[in-house]
């Protein structure tokens, strides 16, 4: 496993499109690995492949609330309901926070990492994730979609 460089704001991949994965083979496995510990060193919630420099629809996410962190494959929301307002960050956009309507309930299908069809249903937080990861897969970004005035930049505490 190996922590991989996170593409920050300015970077064309982010703007890019991912393509779907057509094989689950040891370099995708070994990819949701690096991703995940990617993930956690940089205390995130999310992580998609296209944040790792890898146009491939594979997006990872961790509530930190006892259960597995998710390993999901070619995800797509196929249900949503309901809206809320978060305050959102993204790690491509260190130290930048606003304001985004999500759904409150997202119902996703993916693979997971042995290629079985999953479906995921998420509320609250978990659905915020996913559409923002999934949106990161669209080449989609969380400031695209900020409510006006409210993205600030919040600087870092000293350590």
């Amino acid at each position: 496993m190996a922590i991989r460089e996170i593409r920050k704001d300015g970077d064309e991949i982010l703007r890019k499109r991912s393509r779907e994965v057509e094989k689950i083979d040891d370099r995708i496995l070994e990819l949701l690995d690096d991703m995940i510990e990617t993930m956690h060193f940089a205390n995130g919630v999310g992580l998609s492949a296209v944040q790792v420099g890898i146009l491939k629809r594979v997006v990872v996410i961790d509530l930190y609330d006892g259960n597995k962190p998710l390993k999901l494959i070619n995800p797509r929301i196929i249900k949503q309901k309901g809206k809320q307002e978060v305050e959102e960050g993204c790690l491509s956009f260190p130290n930048q926070f606003g304001k985004v309507v999500r759904p409150m309930e997202v119902t996703v299908k993916a693979l997971d990492e042995n290629g079985k069809e999953i479906t995921i249903k998420g509320k609250e937080l978990l659905a915020q994730a996913l559409a923002h990861e999934i949106d990161h897969l669209d080449g989609n970004l969380f400031v695209d979609i900020v409510e006006p005035g409210t993205l600030q930049y919040i600087e870092p505490e000293k350590e």
